[in-house]
């Protein structure tokens, strides 16, 4: 038997998150662009300034069924053959609306990018919503919606939204809308929003692939040029002001097995220059499988299958008056809630005073900045963080910076940044699960007053 010599492995190569091109098309459009050999995909994501603040009152959800919308017929396909027309060139057409704006999302082999550019033009310059597809899309929508209220997850989330934000923000309300407020909405709705908020020269397309040999500022102007609009100026973003008192609400769930925890307040946007530490600090606390909320509540305890702390931007501004949503998340057997909740106030109160460790730190750094080359492999990967770049107003190079303050961020700092995140006095928890059992526990913590409401 001959064996070969094992591989060794070769040097590594110097890596960067690439810095995109920038231009602008006659209509008013941005473009953003990278070209990365060997993506024969293409990703390509267009940024439209809807922002859910700017759906009319008593119609949230609107901006979400316009997204569905599009690509339900347009002035030249119908329906169905919008849709027989994307499979023959292999692409895939998604879209969702959130906080910032609607996103819409295309991947296409690079031998058919034309024609994939040429269907997504369409889809934005006339689409169609017709009467019987909106009709459809608001029933879809509606039975969606006992489902996600069944979700524990999706209920607590809806919950800390609510205790957090005022109720004149729309961030304190669900993003798709509720069943009185879809209900309401029809084509001549969608219509409307679309006609106000949709044109050319308040949004932005990013194209990432394989782009040898194309010329792509001449097919952008063929296909995403031909859709026309006035000028007009973005719509400004609310500033985002948050209660996060700290105090307990309890989602009735009775008979529930499990508790559904997440326990949150808001944090600045990422302007902010504590950004960096505050995510190295939060993934100490709680982004991996070793993280000391992990060890703690899993590992020791065994209270859980995992548990995740985060940060997750909501709105950000160029002023900085935007926020995230800071938060601890997880599910426990209903017997324990009290005993996991009490072991996550003692890791938040030992990393007060403690401190991580420098092998923590080295090791959220390793993760967070080592594995950055396989994270954006793909070309959605890339253009996807080009897209959040855009729509929290941020420069081209933010993330290549952010890995390279990552890597230089030292225990102290890292360490005063989580603290500074989960403040015990300045924390919501909400819990969703059986009042009846668990309540006077959590009440005995003596964590913040205790509100029960029903699921």
């Amino acid at each position: 038997m001959t064996f070969h010599p094992q591989p060794r492995p070769g040097q590594p190569r110097p890596w960067a998150f690439p810095a995109p091109e920038r231009s602008t098309l006659p209509n008013g459009l941005t473009v953003l662009s990278s070209r990365r050999p060997g993506q024969k995909v293409v990703a390509v994501e267009v940024l439209l300034a809807a922002p859910l603040d700017a759906e009319p009152e008593g119609l949230d959800g609107v901006a979400t069924i316009m997204a569905r919308a599009l690509s339900e017929g347009t002035d030249k396909h119908s329906a169905e053959e919008f849709a027989a027309e994307l499979e023959r060139c292999g692409a895939t057409l998604d879209a969702h609306a959130d906080h910032p704006g609607v996103r819409v999302s295309l991947e296409v082999p690079v031998s058919r990018l034309d024609k994939g550019l040429g269907l997504l033009a369409d889809a934005l310059r006339a689409p169609a919503f017709p009467d019987g597809e909106v009709e459809r899309l608001v029933r879809n929508r509606l039975d969606e919606i006992p489902h996600e209220l069944a979700n524990p997850a999706r209920r607590a989330a809806m919950a800390l939204s609510k205790e957090l934000f005022a109720a004149d923000l729309r961030c304190s309300r669900p993003r798709q809308g509720t069943e009185e407020t879809v209900a309401r909405i029809d084509a001549a709705a969608v219509r409307a929003f679309y006609d106000t908020y949709v044109r050319p020269f308040t949004s932005t397309v990013v194209v990432v692939g394989d782009l040898a040999g194309i010329d792509l500022e001449a097919l952008l102007e063929s296909t995403l040029g031909e859709w026309s609009g006035k000028p007009a100026e973005r719509r400004p973003l609310p500033a985002i002001t948050a209660d996060d008192t700290g105090r307990v609400v309890i989602v009735d769930r009775p008979g529930s097995v499990q508790t559904q925890v997440l326990i949150g307040r808001a944090g600045a946007d990422r302007h902010d220059p504590v950004w960096a530490a505050q995510v190295l600090g939060t993934y100490c606390l709680g982004g991996t499988l070793t993280s000391r909320l992990d060890r703690v509540l899993r590992e020791e305890k065994g209270y859980t299958y995992g548990v995740r702390a985060f940060g997750q931007v909501l709105l950000s501004t160029p002023e900085g008056t935007g926020a995230s949503l800071l938060g601890i998340s997880g599910s426990v057997a209903t017997d324990v809630t009290a005993p996991a909740l009490a072991d996550t106030w003692q890791v938040l109160r030992t990393l007060a005073a403690e401190g991580l460790t420098d092998d923590e730190r080295d090791a959220a750094v390793q993760n967070l900045v080592g594995v950055a080359p396989l994270r954006y492999e793909t070309a959605s990967a890339v253009a996807g963080t080009f897209a959040d770049q855009v729509e929290q107003s941020l420069p081209d190079d933010f993330q290549a910076r952010l890995y390279e303050r990552l890597a230089v961020t030292g225990t102290v700092e890292a360490t005063a940044a989580a603290v500074n995140a989960f403040p015990l006095d300045r924390l919501v928890v909400v819990l969703v699960g059986d009042a009846s059992v668990i309540a006077d526990p959590i009440r005995e913590l003596g964590i913040g007053p205790v509100e029960v409401v029903s699921g």
